[in-house]
């Protein structure tokens, strides 16, 4: 989870995307927003912080989004409702935040109404979401590297979990073809 991110981002990433964010145009009304897309434990969230950090912008973890564990398409049409139509209208946001532990909806977040806003997570751009983004990212590693980030950030009772969303990212980022619409790659294999 995006709370647990410890080291610091690539410097050369964090600055291919500030890059290719001068030139970019504000999709979503008056903010532009950075999705950071890619599979699990391809290092998004460490990517996301450093550009947080960078920019002094806001952040929307897709983690606090997802319904659950079947839940990633699912999100989508929540993150374009609740966050970034408001955004694109001038209007402050609003989404609710998913407890994974209870396996229900919690706490509500608000999200103002401003210049930039980065979106982290899996299928932050994807399909209609992408359409809100001025600079798509696209954050890869190898599978076997994923698997392994994940299994020792979580511990290995979530295994099984890993393995059922990585078969809905593999879906998704598909038929949607995520990678070939992003604006930036990056590869954090051997990081």
């Amino acid at each position: 989870m995006w709370f647990q991110v410890t080291e610091p981002a690539d410097p050369a990433h964090v600055e291919a995307v500030l890059t290719a964010l001068r030139s970019a145009s504000p999709r979503c009304g008056a903010t532009a927003v950075v999705a950071v897309d890619g599979p699990s434990g391809s290092g998004k969230t460490t990517l996301a912080k450093g550009l947080v950090d960078a920019l002094d912008a806001p952040v929307v973890h897709m983690d606090e989004i997802f319904p659950g564990w079947d839940g990633l398409a699912a999100a989508v049409p929540l993150l374009v409702d609740q966050v970034l139509t408001p955004l694109s209208r001038g209007d402050d946001a609003r989404y609710r935040v998913w407890d994974w532990d209870a396996g229900t909806w919690g706490e509500e977040r608000t999200v103002a109404a401003g210049p930039l806003l980065v979106v982290e997570g899996c299928a932050s751009s994807v399909g209609p979401a992408g359409t809100f983004a001025a600079v798509r990212v696209w954050v890869e590693a190898p599978r076997a590297e994923r698997m392994r980030r994940g299994i020792a950030r979580d511990g290995e009772t979530f295994r099984p979990h890993w393995e059922r969303w990585a078969e809905q990212e593999r879906a998704l980022f598909a038929a949607d073809r995520t990678r070939e619409h992003a604006d930036v790659v990056v590869s954090t294999e051997g990081r």
